[in-house]
């Protein structure tokens, strides 16, 4: 994966004790310009003021670094990078047709920004990270080697990013195309490659009002047509296997056949006739003689003839609810899962030949993929994906979090990590194995709780963490706890607020600390504040005090890492205590990165993403040096 490196905008003005300009806008509020003020070194005081939406944040600085220190010093990049090492969950929740086994062996799919290519049998993750914002669809070409992935508009700090397809390698993960951007709207709703022709076209929904239906000739990034599909949603498109002029859509109230035609797409619709319209036909697939198949919302499978758009055959009632996914396997045999959780295969005349019952635990089967010889792939909306065979025994593969994930622990000496969200969900993770372990580890005295209400709630903690008694409440901020850490002898407690407040606790009697002669060379356990003078050259120019979510140090206190609103883990030096120092900045979420935090032995940092409910462990490359040429020495 490529890094951006994030660059000086510039030397403050001023000397060690003035600050530089602040514009005509003496009030302290940021100018028309969006001139944000640069920050005061007092060298007396032995303190750092910086300005964040007008409003001062004083930081003082530990006694012995406050003669050397120079304002307008330049700080360095880390010596060390991230890789990404694993990523933890799985996209079913909200996405179909999106789990496939190539060739390789690798199970292919997407969370967040990254497609991951996962071998089970070796425990090994590769990562095509092409991607700036969520992806949303994904087709494997016939080759079994080419991929196409499709991503929906964002934004980064820069502007906003316009969605488009990605056609890559899936073996040397080098992009090979990029198409659509400026044509698609909102983002890529589903796409997938022609069979009959060497798969040379390449179909595409984008998620505009209209939906509009597209056709490409991939390799030449041509557009060879264009229509609007439907107002209502879409779910699934396709080329028909023998014919790479007639494309099946499917969705909401509609099921449409299509047909390439001189540069022009025209349309018949699936007439249901005396069957009853279901309110959504949710996924096709193809027999063998070339007809397709269908599964709706009222739980039936329909068969249209091949070259008709007429019903030839229906499977009432084949399960109770919405049928989500249709497969085909290799030996004619078909598959169908839905919301039922139940896995039934059908033989070439459509009777049942299994059905079995996927647990509660894992969810309803969103999408079903053939595995190797008589294995099969599912994806769950619980966003697991399990492997398993028709006869109803199934292992989790992979799994992640269902809603937003802010929650994030490490173990203070083994390499596990705790990461909970808003599916009042909390795991356990092994992160040399990357596999949950269900256990809960809690050590410590006191534990400490920031709250929305402007108060810091103190809990001692016994009987191993399973007994706790409020010892009280710590009050003196104006505004909501964002950010707490403890000294190293859990004697002290500092704290960050929404009005870019520092306080200074003694939290086993919860009073607030004012002296700064107390407090200014107090050795932190963690700086997981975002607001402290070892940590303010972690902010960009012209930040509200809103966009860095999380900030962690390494544990050997050489590295420092944020996860920002726009999807970027930074890494910085530590401390960063150089007005807008630089740092490496990395991709892979797609949604505002909500927290991170190193492992024990600094081995790893695991982020973890918002919106996009995906856990990301990445390894940390440390710079190798130089070796110096030893010299001979000419004996006298």
């Amino acid at each position: 994966m490529g890094t951006l490196t994030r660059r000086d905008s510039g030397e403050s003005k001023g000397n060690r004790t003035r600050a530089g300009s602040t514009g005509s806008n003496s009030s302290g509020k940021r100018s028309d310009s969006g001139k944000q003020r640069d920050p005061v070194f007092n060298a007396e005081e032995g303190y750092v003021k910086m300005f964040l939406k007008g409003r001062p944040v004083t930081m003082f600085m530990p006694r012995d670094l406050v003669e050397p220190y120079c304002l307008e010093a330049r700080a360095d990049l880390p010596g060390s990078k991230l890789k990404l090492d694993w990523v933890y969950g799985y996209r079913g929740r909200d996405c179909r047709s999106n789990l496939y086994l190539l060739p390789t062996g690798e199970t292919v799919y997407f969370l967040a920004s990254v497609v991951v290519l996962y071998n089970v049998d070796e425990q090994l993750q590769r990562h095509y990270t092409g991607h700036t914002d969520d992806i949303k669809c994904l087709a494997v070409h016939p080759d079994k080697i080419t991929i196409a992935t499709g991503q929906v508009a964002g934004t980064s700090c820069d502007g906003k990013l316009a969605p488009h397809v990605r056609v890559w390698d899936s073996v040397s993960l080098n992009t090979l195309h990029v198409l659509g951007t400026g044509f698609f709207d909102r983002g890529v709703a589903c796409l997938a490659f022609s069979k009959s022709n060497g798969g040379n076209t390449l179909c595409v929904v984008d998620d505009s009002n209209d939906h509009v239906l597209s056709a490409w000739d991939w390799q030449r990034e041509d557009r060879l047509a264009d229509v609007k599909c439907s107002n209502e949603s879409m779910f699934a498109a396709d080329f028909h296997p023998t014919d790479s002029h007639v494309i099946i859509t499917c969705g909401k109230s509609h099921l449409h056949f299509w047909t390439l035609e001189k540069g022009l797409l025209v349309k018949k619709q699936g007439l249901f006739e005396k069957q009853e319209k279901p309110k959504f036909v949710i996924c096709v697939t193809f027999a063998e003689n070339g007809d397709a198949i269908t599964g709706d919302s009222s739980g039936n499978i329909l068969v249209w003839g091949k070259g008709t758009n007429r019903i030839s055959q229906a499977v009432q009632g084949a399960h109770e609810g919405s049928i989500f996914a249709l497969s085909m396997l290799r030996n004619g045999t078909l598959v169908s899962g839905g919301k039922d959780r139940r896995l039934v295969s059908w033989n070439s005349s459509y009777q049942q030949i299994q059905n079995v019952e996927v647990p509660e635990l894992f969810g309803p089967i969103r999408t079903i993929a053939e595995g190797r010889g008589e294995s099969v792939l599912i994806g769950t909306t619980k966003n697991f994906v399990l492997q398993g065979n028709l006869d109803g025994e199934f292992t989790p593969i992979t799994q992640g979090h269902t809603d937003e994930l802010w929650g994030l622990a490490v173990h203070p000496c083994k390499p596990i990590f705790l990461t909970c969200g808003y599916d009042k969900q909390v795991t356990l993770w092994e992160s040399s194995t990357h596999q949950p372990i269900w256990t809960k580890h809690m050590d410590g005295n006191f534990l400490a709780i920031g709250s929305h209400d402007n108060y810091i709630y103190i809990y001692a903690v016994a009987e191993n963490g399973r007994k706790y008694s409020r010892v009280g409440k710590c009050s003196g901020h104006s505004s909501f706890i964002t950010h707490l850490d403890w000294s190293a002898d859990s004697q002290y407690l500092v704290s960050n607020s929404g009005d870019y407040e520092i306080l200074y606790w003694i939290p086993s009697v919860c009073k607030q600390v004012v002296s700064v002669e107390t407090t200014r060379d107090i050795i932190w356990a963690t700086n997981t504040c975002s607001l402290g003078f070892e940590v303010f050259g972690l902010w960009p120019d012209g930040s509200d005090g809103t966009d860095i979510n999380a900030v962690c140090s390494s544990n050997k206190k050489s590295l420092l890492a944020t996860g920002d609103d726009f999807g970027k883990v930074h890494l910085f030096s530590f401390p960063c205590s150089q007005f807008r120092a630089p740092s490496h900045a990395y991709g892979g979420h797609s949604s505002h990165v909500t927290n991170v935090n190193f492992l024990y032995d600094d081995s790893f940092l695991v982020s973890t993403g918002g919106k996009d409910m995906s856990v990301m462990q990445w390894r940390i490359k440390k710079k190798k040096k130089k070796k110096k040429k030893k010299t001979k020495k000419n004996n006298i």
